[in-house]
């Protein structure tokens, strides 16, 4: 991607589905279980990060496992997608490999928590500096709305100078009842020495659950024209964007 500077982005966090596996003790109450193994997989139209593509406006596969303590909150997951932006800066490599753990939970009857950390790896992605990453995240909950900090303790996917940058998220995901979901965001990627090619994302969009699969439709877009695919596109353009991702 020819763009004024390197690249950044995080993994997103797409409503992709679930198999669940259980393991705990089954009696003749049905009790809840300790612990949960749980698989997603998805296709979107556009792997859209904090506004911006990551596949060169193209679709990508997706797919990840995650594992939680129920007791204790404590959870470890990783999630894979198809990308293109290392290769269109000179780099090699078309996965990113994302790993994290953290610990979600309740302050109040009202308010609940999730903090933890999360590094996104790019095999082979020969790209100087580096595009691999880590984040530090800590998210607060009321409702339907949340507010979320990810604070990176390396360069900053690729670009140089940038440890210490950090992305402000805010929205809701709001019930309209009869399997429809409101989905609000708003973000602020601030790039630590590089604030001319800071930016704003935000993204409107509906989600439905269709039983045997989750379908999302969102409009998304970053006020940001740093960011261009090797045929001269802006990568953070407004654009719907449609994702299908399925429980097993």
């Amino acid at each position: 991607m020819k763009r004024r500077n390197s690249k950044w982005f995080q993994a997103s966090v797409l409503a992709a589905s679930v198999w669940t596996s259980t393991i705990g003790l089954a009696g003749a109450q049905e009790q809840a279980p300790e612990s949960t193994v749980s698989f997603n997989a998805a296709v979107t139209s556009d792997y859209r990060y904090r506004g911006l593509s990551q596949s060169r406006l193209d679709p990508a596969l997706q797919g990840g496992a995650d594992y939680v303590h129920n007791p204790t909150g404590l959870y470890v997951g990783t999630w894979l997608s198809t990308i293109k932006w290392t290769k269109d800066l000179g780099g090699d490599g078309n996965i990113e490999w994302d790993i994290y753990g953290g610990k979600r939970g309740s302050l109040t009857s009202d308010i609940t928590y999730d903090v933890g950390g999360l590094y996104y790896f790019y095999p082979n992605n020969s790209l100087t500096p580096n595009a691999n990453t880590f984040e530090l995240y800590g998210q607060l909950g009321y409702g339907p709305a949340y507010i979320k900090y990810s604070h990176s303790l390396t360069n900053l996917f690729g670009t140089a100078n940038s440890k210490q940058s950090g992305y402000l998220d805010i929205g809701a995901n709001v019930d309209l009842t009869n399997g429809f979901v409101l989905n609000l965001h708003a973000g602020h990627q601030e790039v630590r020495h590089n604030d001319a090619v800071s930016y704003n994302d935000y993204k409107v969009g509906v989600t439905k659950d269709l039983g045997v699969c989750s379908v999302a439709l969102s409009w998304v877009k970053a006020n940001t024209r740093g960011y261009l695919s090797p045929s001269g596109e802006n990568l953070g353009k407004s654009a719907a964007w449609l994702t299908v991702s399925k429980t097993f």
